[in-house]
Order: C-alpha cells, then structure tokens, then sequence
C-alpha cells in the first residue's frame, strides 16, 4: 500500500510538472516504449513514460523519482539494437524524443549545438546547408535520434574516414543522479582540462546521466562522392582485397562488404542486379568523396588493387545517381532479411584482416544451427553484423538463434576482437562485457556508476549489474 501510494504521489508530481499529456499510463500506449530493436534482451513494464521538454524539466523528474526509489532508463527514439533502452519493472522510461530542437550552428567554428531528440537525418541535412557535414550516420540515419546515438556511441557506413559518435563530441550537458546539470567538455577544438568526462557519458548507455544538450564538431561537405563495386568468388579473396586497401593507405569515406547470402536478399527485395553473378561469395562496396579527379583517382586505385587480388567483377563510376542507388542497396539488407523472418543483429568488431575469417565461420554457424545467417558490415573498420533469421513464434528457433548469437560473440573474441563494435552492451551482453573486459576492469566500471549514481537510479542492469 506504501509503495502504491509513492506511486501515485509520483505521478501527480510528475503531471504537474510535466503536464498531463507527457506522463503515459495507458498501458497499449507504454508497450510502444517498453522495448528496443533487439528481440531477445528482456523488458519488463514501466510505471510510466515521461516526456520532457527542458533539462530543467528533466532535472525535477530525477529529483521526484530518486525521492522515492524508481528508477529511470533513458530512451530516444528506441532503434537501439542491444536491449539498453528497455524498460525494468516498475521503472520509469524517460524519452527525450520532444527535445528537438537544433539550437547553434556555427559555421565559423564549425560546430552544433543540439538537444538530444534531434533527428540524426535532421541534423545532416541542417548543417548542409551551410556547406557543413555531420558524419556519423547509423543504418537508422533517418529517425535515431543524437541522444541515442551519444548513449551508445553509435557509428556507421562512415566510420572508415570520420570515426564514430565520440570522434564529433566536443561537450556535453547532462543532467546527474542528483538532479544536479553538469556540463562537460568545450567549443574548442582542444583541450585538455581535467579528466575527459565527456567521452566518459558517450557510450555509456544511460547508466550515469541524462544527457540533454550535445555540442557537435561539423567538418567541410564532401565532394560528390565516386563509387565502386567489386565481387569476388571467394570470401577470403575479398577480405585480402580490404587488407590490400589497408596496407596500401587508402582511407575511402566508406568501405562496406556484403556476403552471398546478403547479396541474394537484397536483389531478390529491390528486384536488381548489383553486378554479383552466380557464385559470388562477397562484394565489397567503397566511395570516395575526395571529389573531382581526386576521388576517381581514388576509386580507380581501389578498383585495380581489388582486380589484383582476384575480383570477378569491378566497375566504378562518378555518376552520383548510380553511388546512391549502390549505397541504398547496402541500406536494403536488413530489410531485404527481414521478408524472410525476423532478424537478430549481431555486432563484432574483428581486426581487418580476420574479416574473412569471421565470415567464413558465421557461414558454418549457419550450417551447424539451420538458420539462415547473413553478414555485413564496414569492412573498413572491421565492424561486422551478421544478422540471424528465425522465427520468433518458434520456441525452437528462437533457442537456435540465442545459441548462434553467442557463437558468434565467441567466434569474434577468438579472432582478436570484440563483442559489440557500435550497437552496445545493453541488456543482451552483460556476460560477454565481463568476460571481455576482466574483473578489473567490471570493478572499475561498477566504481564509476558507483561514484556517479550511488543509488543505481539510471538504467539499472543495463551493460553490467551494481553489484
């Protein structure tokens, strides 16, 4: 009865504040909320979802659930792929989906300053106008949100040349477990004040702070990019053609790979041909946004060294709508996969020249369980994501699918890797963190949140458990 009625204290406080319409209860409502894209990571049902406007409002809703015990896990827009945005029992989910607002752009010092509901899609397409670049772009560019992509430090087709989420963070504003708003970072483009708390939110899943305004690095707008198609017959070949890019220096704003089963899903979806002819075991997909005769000087340079190797088949071109109609068909796997069943991302990051390697036993992964394993990733950093395709009303192939999951984790840890590249630890890899991380290093995180949210308010169970 106690509890009931803090509950109810909590909610009218939280109505007041927030006004009625940004507190959800109605229970059909929350189940939109209660999850995020990785179908297997637990979610239990939340008191209630808040939807703040200001991180003053935020700061309030801290204070108010700390007061009595409820915990928060904060969410954006849900396309997370690890579980870390999945609501506890009892919790209340805060969405920053209604802070949308693009406040600074700075063309001068080339920065934004933006608050956490900002679609990342949004963003780019803002800072282009001025001749700017945002670069990190999530496979869900066109409706994630910055606030999610900070709390995981998300990456993408780019992160070849520009890096992930934390290489375009200058400074943070986050709201605390005390209610308390602290500001980390700077505008500038160094600095080396004290300890670089801001790289220490980024990423870090919610478990420390709310993060309500992001100070953003811009760089210059590329070129028209120039593109590039190469397949090989044989997987290993392909992985030596990335090797080959490596070694030789080469650094193009995107360097993907896609393996036959990936290839045959997308064709069959977007009923095209993306020059793979039977037999292809992987494709490699690069750009160039150097521009003009730089970029096709580029391209062609990848072109012949992938044609050394062993291509089948190579073509380049600097026609802009050719690149992006090979650049959606990239963009199309999951959703290619998805009309075959439903579809369990996975996220490994490998050493480039194990990319091969790490394709080849997701292929015997497949064999061994009877699913159907696809993989693709940025073979230009390694980060690969083969995706299983189960059936999730079959108790059987869900089984399968956990056990070819963690296969893969495995798999990619005895390669010299590591289990998640960009999507997270969330609730789905907890095990896998310790495991990857040691007991000193789980001791050090836990002294951190520790330190930072004593009373395990923020996103608990989240990454690794308190205790």
């Amino acid at each position: 009865m106690v509890k009931v009625t803090a509950h109810t204290a909590l909610l009218a406080e939280l109505r007041a504040v927030l006004g009625r319409g940004a507190v959800l209860t109605d229970p059909e409502v929350v189940e939109t909320y209660r999850r995020d894209m990785m179908p297997l990571a637990a979610a239990g049902v939340p008191l209630a979802v808040v939807l703040p406007t200001t991180a003053n409002q935020i700061q309030r809703v801290v204070r108010a659930a700390a007061a009595v015990g409820v915990p928060i896990v904060p969410r954006g827009a849900g396309s997370g792929l690890s579980g870390a945005a999945n609501a506890i029992d009892g919790c209340l989910i805060l969405s920053t989906t209604r802070m949308r607002s693009i406040l600074e752009i700075d063309t001068a010092n080339r920065l934004a300053v933006v608050e956490p509901g900002v679609v990342n899609l949004d963003l780019r397409e803002a800072v282009e106008k001025h001749g700017l670049f945002y670069p990190p772009d999530p496979s869900s560019y066109d409706w994630c949100t910055i606030g999610g992509n900070l709390a995981t430090n998300a990456g993408g087709l780019c992160c070849v040349k520009y890096g992930v989420t934390t290489d375009s963070v200058l400074g943070l504003e986050v709201v605390l477990a005390d209610g308390e708003l602290l500001r980390t970072g700077r505008r500038t483009v160094k600095g080396v004040a004290g300890y670089d708390l801001t790289k220490l939110f980024v990423g870090s899943e919610g478990t420390l702070g709310v993060i309500t305004k992001a100070t953003l690095a811009l760089r210059p707008l590329p070129q028209a990019p120039s593109t590039l198609v190469a397949t090989f017959a044989e997987t290993q070949t392909a992985a030596s053609a990335v090797s080959r890019i490596v070694r030789a220096g080469l650094v193009p704003s995107l360097l993907e790979i896609m393996d036959s089963v990936s290839i045959d899903a997308v064709e069959r979806h977007l009923n095209t041909e993306l020059g793979a002819g039977a037999g292809s075991a992987a494709l490699l997909l690069a750009q160039s946004d150097l521009g003009g005769d730089a970029g096709r000087a580029e391209i062609e340079t990848l072109e012949q060294l992938c044609i050394d190797v062993g291509a089948d088949f190579a073509y380049s071109t600097s026609d802009l709508a050719e690149g992006r109609l090979l650049l959606a068909a990239r963009r199309a796997v999951l959703p290619a996969l998805e009309l075959l069943g439903r579809g369990l991302t996975d996220d490994v990051c490998v050493p480039r020249t194990r990319i091969g390697d790490l394709i080849v036993g997701c292929a015997a992964i497949s064999q061994r369980v009877g699913l159907t394993i696809a993989v693709v990733g940025h073979a230009g950093d390694g980060n690969m994501h083969p995706t299983i395709v189960f059936d999730p009303d079959s108790p059987t192939e869900t089984s399968l699918a956990r056990e070819a999951f963690d296969e893969i984790l495995a798999l990619g840890i005895s390669l010299g890797g590591t289990v998640t590249g960009e999507h997270g630890i969330g609730k789905i890899k907890q095990n896998w963190l310790a495991k990857e991380i040691g007991p000193i290093g789980l001791r050090t995180h836990r002294a951190l949140k520790q330190a930072l949210d004593p009373m395990n308010l923020f996103n608990p169970g989240s990454m690794f458990t308190a205790e």
